[in-house]
């Protein structure tokens, strides 16, 4: 009997939607969108605030959206004035760094109006099908994946990838403690892997240990194999062991996510596992202080409405930030 085929499944949780994209009990791909900001795909009439000089056909400007938000509009009409309303689909979401907001970029267009795309419509415009569930298999593996974007480390035999959301790059550091065939066999494949399970994109910088010529051509050509599937661009390992790599990115990583807004990660961590407690009672969850505050209302509605259960939330300031707990306690 065939193996079935890698299915997307998708979590639609309380302020955020998650998917997974399942072979077998393994992640290979990963997705987390948080709804309120614009979306990649989502096609508005939004409002020129402002445009640059120009010399040809196409105007650049910052153009504002019916929430608020600003984006970096490119390819606008020539006669486009400040003020006006203009056509733009996005194709980069808005990034948090340290200190700013990298405002999202948009193209004029000339198609159809679109509502903010769910992740299953993005996924869908990617050529793939998603399938909605209340929750994840047990062994699907996304606590753990959690898990390594927010700590930004990830272990395989021999060693271990130390991830970092800089400004500039995601930089990927190879920490090797065995010998190559560790990094070959072991470290190439996790890398690989962890490039779609975070949904990784943009300039990626990947630092390996120091290697011989010979060593260094062997990785190169390994991880042509490994990411043939993988629309990018990469240098060969230079000889002070750096790789650098160019992909598409249309929306923040899980690691850019979760480590860019961790009280709020956390916060709908918590949610979540409150969510999958099941049994009568009262739900009790207990949280950091940090997350009291970032936990809406409209949120604790949702779950109370979910699980049919009140909910009570009691703070632990000893509690790591990464760690609700969630229980059922009599009425």
């Amino acid at each position: 009997m065939a193996d079935s085929a890698p299915e997307w499944l998708i979590e639609e949780g309380i302020g955020e939607s998650r998917a997974i994209l399942l072979d077998g009990d393994t992640i290979v791909a990963g997705r987390l969108h948080w709804p309120g900001g614009i979306t990649l795909g989502q096609v508005e009439d939004a409002t020129v605030i402002e445009l640059k000089p120009h010399a040809g056909q196409r105007r650049r400007g910052t153009v504002r959206f019916a929430n608020g938000e600003l984006a970096h509009a490119a390819r606008l009409p020539r006669d486009t004035s400040e003020g006006a309303k203009v056509r733009v689909e996005v194709t980069r979401e808005s990034l948090a760094e340290r200190g700013r907001l990298k405002l999202a970029q948009a193209v004029y267009s000339e198609g159809d109006l679109r509502p903010a795309p769910s992740l299953a419509e993005q996924i869908a415009s990617d050529g793939g099908t998603a399938r909605i569930v209340r929750r994840f298999p047990d062994n699907g593996g996304w606590e753990e994946l959690w898990s390594e974007a927010w700590s930004g480390d990830v272990s395989f035999s021999g060693g271990a990838l130390i991830l970092s959301d800089t400004p500039a790059m995601t930089l990927i550091d190879v920490d090797l403690n065995d010998h190559f065939e560790a990094l070959y066999f072991n470290g190439l494949p996790v890398l690989a892997r962890t490039l779609a399970r975070m949904n990784i994109g943009g300039n990626i910088g990947i630092d390996f240990p120091a290697l011989d010529k010979s060593d260094r051509k062997a990785v190169d050509d390994r991880l042509a194999i490994l990411l043939a599937d993988w629309s990018h661009e990469r240098t060969a390992m230079n000889g002070f062991g750096f790789v650098q790599i160019i992909a598409r990115m249309g929306q923040p990583s899980l690691l850019q996510r979760i480590s860019r807004h961790r009280v709020g990660a956390a916060a709908r961590l918590a949610l979540r596992r409150a969510e999958m407690v099941e049994g009568p009672g009262i739900t009790l969850l207990t949280i950091h202080p940090a997350l009291k505050a970032k936990i809406k209302p409209e949120w604790l509605d949702e779950l109370r409405r979910r699980t049919g259960r009140d909910v009570r939330i009691e703070t632990g300031p000893g509690l790591a930030l990464e760690a609700p707990h969630a229980q059922l306690v009599p009425r």
